[in-house]
């Protein structure tokens, strides 16, 4: 599914050139469930953006499903992420006016499904992550869990074969966090393809690859039995 090779990226501050990635090549498998480790400006978030088409390296090749993103216009770029990747963020990321069901719609809108369709795909996706009762509650009507769900069902609308999710359990209590990683790993379960940036070793160990990253290398990508 996921081709990189000696990905490199580089950022200028005035005078000054900074290096966040340095020659890293990685293959991901469909259907594989990875945890990236490693500890603040290791280069992991960077990785993951370049991975979810957020960002462009500064050198080297990335093949998506065997097409080549580097080449890609801006475009071409959105329309993959919209439709093939999916995104969990740590700070959930919803529009505070919209109710969840709206919420989980956008990408649907930025699709150009109608209306009636969206809500048709949309409050099924909710109901599956326990939020049937809570569609037309917003984001400051939910707790954190509740919220992070609403977001894991906005980044499965577009039925993605790709799921991103950046921190997705550090601004929830244990409870919250244990119930979004059984939703994660179920998901893997059913054939989506799961990659988890975290810096918590309990997140990790539920995956079934570790990468772990320092200074903008890869340092060990260890399977799990």
């Amino acid at each position: 599914m996921i081709d990189l090779t000696d990905i490199t990226k580089n950022y200028r501050m005035g005078d000054v050139e900074f290096t966040v990635l340095s020659k890293v090549s990685l293959a991901v498998q469909k259907g594989e469930l990875i945890a990236i480790m490693g500890p603040s400006g290791s280069g992991k978030s960077t990785l993951m953006n370049i991975i979810g088409c957020l960002d462009r390296p500064s050198s080297g090749k990335y093949l998506f499903e065997q097409r080549e993103i580097s080449a890609m216009t801006d475009d071409e770029l959105a329309s993959i992420r919209n439709g093939k990747i999916g995104f969990v963020f740590q700070t959930f990321n919803l529009l505070p006016r919209f109710s969840a069901l709206k919420n989980v719609e956008v990408p649907l809108i930025y699709s150009g499904v109608p209306a009636r369709l969206r809500k048709e795909r949309a409050a099924p996706l909710l109901d599956k992550v326990g939020l049937a009762d809570r569609m037309q509650h917003k984001p400051t009507e939910l707790s954190g869990g509740q919220q992070q769900r609403v977001a894991v069902a906005r980044a499965l609308v577009n039925n993605p074969p790709l799921l991103l999710a950046d921190e997705p359990t550090g601004n929830l209590d244990s409870r919250s966090g244990e119930e979004i990683l059984n939703i994660l790993t179920g998901l893997n379960k059913q054939g989506v393809t799961v990659i988890i940036v975290t810096h918590d070793k309990d997140v990790a160990a539920r995956c079934r690859r570790i990468i772990n990253i320092k200074d903008g290398q890869i340092i060990s990508d260890k399977a799990l039995v």
